[in-house]
């Protein structure tokens, strides 16, 4: 159906619509709380398979994937078999596990394999540093900063506890940073491992009163909008990079983060999104799956 006012936080604000909004929605759950570390079993994904094809159902969309393995004893690529000798179209995911090659799950050949890519829409939060330079950055944090004016800008290595390690504090992970180095200032960490509003959270429960999210290497030039609990902006890899030289060539940086706005028709787009898993095909190499033109990180500069 067509929703108008859907909005979060006010950002985006429109009409939402799903993909097909005159059809009818079946759900089927095949993941239930783990066992023995375990959530969706094949039993359990089989099943699935064979409720829809005698509900009736035209299309299967599958959010669900793991490691490409052997048709005869993977359950999505069983179950979907069937399905598709029924006339039911079933789209599935690629996979969460990019960039690195090889890496896309629902491999066999009668499936639809998405990958994941952008839209023509993005919510611009600014860095704008001590030296009066501007860092294009992504956020849906509705929390403004508490003044207009700018503040010490230090890396979460500098903000580590006596108790954690280099990496645990880079990382911005829970307990890492130490709360009297911390307060009052913007931390950046580093994207990767745990989660990205984890970090903002970390941030938080220090005392930090902003977020700088870099991207590493292997994230490269993806930026994703999150809803931080503080003041935030996430930037790409080479902005990092220029980021930690102005902290480096002054004892003194700072910065402030603007609030994010929504920017439409953004361009290029849709590009393919960083953690975006990708071909080729480990199981039959001669069917192609997910092999995107580029990605999102092959760019000098932001897409």
């Amino acid at each position: 159906r067509f929703v108008p006012g859907a909005n979060l936080f006010g950002y985006g604000n429109g009409t939402a619509k799903g993909g097909a909004p005159g059809a009818r929605v079946a759900a089927y759950k095949v993941c239930w709380r783990p066992v023995n570390g375990s959530e969706c079993f094949d039993a359990d994904i089989i099943a699935a398979f064979d409720a829809a094809i005698h509900d009736g159902v035209d299309v299967l969309s599958v959010s669900l994937g793991g490691a490409p393995t052997d048709y005869f004893r993977d359950g999505v690529a069983i179950g979907s078999f069937h399905a598709v000798r029924n006339g039911v179209t079933v789209v599935t995911s690629a996979g969460n596990s990019g960039p690195g090659a090889g890496t896309v799950s629902n491999t066999a050949p009668w499936l639809v394999t998405v990958g994941a890519s952008t839209m023509d829409r993005e919510f611009p939060a600014y860095l704008v540093l001590g030296n009066k330079k501007r860092i294009k950055g992504q956020s849906l944090s509705p929390v403004p900063l508490p003044a207009n004016k700018h503040y010490r800008l230090i890396s979460s290595v500098e903000a580590k506890a006596e108790d954690a390690t280099v990496a645990q504090a880079q990382l911005c992970m829970e307990g890492s940073l130490d709360k009297k180095k911390a307060r009052g200032k913007i931390v950046v960490c580093m994207r990767g491992k745990n989660a990205r509003v984890e970090k903002g959270e970390a941030v938080h429960r220090a005392g930090g009163v902003g977020l700088v999210l870099a991207n590493d290497e292997a994230t490269g030039n993806e930026m994703i909008a999150d809803a931080h609990v503080l003041p935030a902006t996430h930037i790409t890899y080479s902005d990092g990079v220029a980021l930690l030289a102005y902290m480096n060539s002054t004892r003194l940086a700072s910065g402030y983060i603007t609030l994010p706005n929504t920017a439409l028709e953004t361009k290029p787009a849709p590009f393919m999104a960083a953690f975006s898993s990708q071909g080729p095909n480990t199981v039959t190499p001669q069917i192609l799956k997910v092999r995107p033109a580029f990605l999102s990180q092959d760019w000098p500069c932001r897409p």
